[in-house]
């Protein structure tokens, strides 16, 4: 069993894009959508002194208390507890969009076409991590800010990394998530997650429909039913968060494709 996760030493970080613009060919991103980012603090020169500027990169946390998880009704968002990703099962999706708000980091989208939610999965449907390759950002960062690896090897490089340097961990205000994704040392902003936001509707939901029923929905009226609500009820794309750019406007991710 493996815990994939990523240290980041944001320190090194030069804000050229190059994680998000393979990322983005690499799974096909749409246009004007974004699997990872770029935040920036801005400089404070009110103390008589200049200040850098300090960039974070990120992405999906693949969360140990995934808050996207707990708000899907359908069960389509769920953690593989074989390597630690965060998935969506597409197919069990209803298009509801609870997840993409209940997640802290602004780190999913609706896809405008498919009309689920997408997301970072470490570059596990592109077939790289069966191929023994890290994910994109990873590969293209060209002064090796993002490091990728199993934390359950404590050979691999990210447990070393842990090891040796002190780490923190972004979190949203009102709930620990306990990301996997570890930043070295004294990163910055640490303040920029929301609060996880769950649907009115959420905690009727969780009490009626059980994990059983969750996994069933597909083939239950409940799926049913929730495909003429995706029809229904869905906003337009355009209408929908667009991943960290729309979420958190203070990200210098590129309008570029």
């Amino acid at each position: 069993m493996k815990k994939y996760a990523m240290v980041v030493d944001s320190s090194v970080c030069i804000d050229c894009k190059g994680c998000m613009v393979s990322c983005k060919v690499q799974n096909n991103v749409p246009r004007g959508f974004w699997r990872n980012w770029i935040k920036q603090t801005t400089p404070d020169f009110s103390l008589g002194k200049l200040t850098r500027t300090h960039f974070q990169p990120g992405g999906c946390m693949q969360c140990d208390v995934p808050t996207c998880v707990q708000a899907c009704p359908s069960g389509a968002t769920f953690k593989d507890q074989e390597t630690g990703i965060v998935h969506v099962n597409e197919p069990l999706c209803i298009g509801c969009g609870n997840c993409v708000r209940a997640c802290p980091y602004g780190a999913r989208f609706r896809h405008p076409e498919k009309r689920v939610p997408d997301k970072c999965d470490f570059c596990f449907s592109a077939g790289r991590l069966a191929r023994g390759i890290p994910p994109a950002c990873v590969d293209t960062c060209p002064t090796k800010a993002r490091v990728f690896g199993d934390l359950n090897d404590p050979d691999s490089e990210v447990s070393r990394l842990l090891r040796e340097k002190p780490t923190v961990r972004v979190t949203s205000q009102n709930i620990d998530t306990q990301p996997n994704l570890y930043y070295v040392t004294a990163t910055e902003p640490a303040d920029w997650p929301g609060d996880v936001e769950f649907p009115q509707a959420y905690s009727v939901m969780a009490s009626l429909v059980n994990p059983l029923v969750k996994v069933a929905v597909g083939l239950s009226a409940l799926g049913v039913a929730g495909m003429w609500a995706k029809q229904a009820f869905a906003p337009d794309p355009e209408d929908d968060d667009q991943g960290p750019e729309a979420r958190h406007p203070e990200s210098t991710a590129s309008k570029q494709d």
